[in-house]
């Protein structure tokens, strides 16, 4: 009887082990790519506006930012974290920060619900990949099949930042899998600590 007393607790220790390595694997966020170092300053880089103007991520300096890496309007995760975060709108400009979205393609599903909750952030195109590329978040082949037509085979790995008004990198969270996403208030907090 208690050599299977012994065999049980035994067993029972190593599932619950392996059950607790699976899960510290699976659910932290991917480490940020080094570029985007906590501590180090933004690398500045280029984008454009959804009008074509040339945007520079030294523009941003002078003032605290949110930002968003984010896959396209055919990621429901990614159209969910930018409704959920343009929930926090008020807050984040309330905190003097600014909330910008880098997108390879336009993103018509997440302007839509900027019209609902009447907010104004600034999405931020990459149509190449270019600063994704530079700063280490290309995520190849990540486009469903049948999105590629539409947008090509390769985009972003969803990356969230929060930059100081001087430029810094304050936090910085890559998804481990498309479904990860930061918490709102995870950012607000981390905003938070900057004024």
């Amino acid at each position: 009887m208690t050599s299977t007393l012994l065999l049980t607790v035994a067993i029972a220790v190593v599932l619950a082990a392996a059950l607790a390595w699976f899960f510290h694997v699976n659910l932290r966020g991917r480490p940020a790519p080094i570029a985007l170092k906590p501590g180090d300053p933004l690398p500045d880089f280029e984008a454009e506006s959804e009008d074509g103007e040339r945007l520079s991520a030294a523009s941003l300096r002078g003032r605290p930012a949110v930002i968003l890496f984010v896959r396209g309007n055919w990621c429901p995760f990614c159209s969910r974290q930018v409704a959920d975060l343009t929930r926090h709108y008020k807050e984040i400009t309330d905190l003097g920060g600014k909330l910008v979205f880098v997108t390879p393609k336009p993103l018509e599903t997440t302007r839509r619900v900027a019209r609902i909750f009447e907010v104004e952030f600034e999405f931020w195109l990459d149509p190449e990949l270019a600063v994704a590329s530079q700063l280490g978040l290309v995520h190849r082949a990540g486009v469903p099949g049948k999105h590629r037509d539409a947008y090509g085979s390769d985009t972003v790995w969803p990356t969230a930042l929060v930059v100081d008004a001087e430029g810094v990198v304050r936090y910085a969270s890559q998804s481990k899998r498309i479904v990860d996403r930061p918490d709102p208030g995870e950012l607000l907090a981390e905003l938070r600590r900057l004024v």
